[in-house]
């Protein structure tokens, strides 16, 4: 993995349509890979990380909305597992992060 990159998985559940497809496209910007409908795997350095959480509170109403942010480590990616069909991301994350 590259040096100060942070793998991070973002998982969300955003009630209105509007606010869930921004805050699909601001993943999107940052280069999260789609894994799920509400889940995006996003490798980072901390700056972009910070600045990506900032603008999607920006984008999401606290009181009804959820996203979370799960940040892995190295030893944490390696055990992932996928059970049915398989996201793009993960066996290129796990081949290409850690070469």
């Amino acid at each position: 993995m590259a040096k100060n990159a942070y793998f991070t998985v973002v998982a969300y559940d955003i009630k209105n349509d509007k606010r869930r497809t921004k805050v699909m496209n601001k993943l999107l910007d940052y280069g999260g890979l789609r894994v799920n409908y509400s889940v995006f795997e996003c490798l980072l350095s901390m700056q972009k990380l910070k600045k990506m959480k900032q603008e999607v509170k920006e984008l999401i109403d606290k009181s009804k909305d959820n996203v979370r942010y799960y940040t892995l480590c190295e030893s944490c990616i390696k055990l992932m597992e996928n059970q049915g069909v398989e996201p793009v991301s993960a066996t290129e994350g796990q081949e290409t992060l850690f070469v």
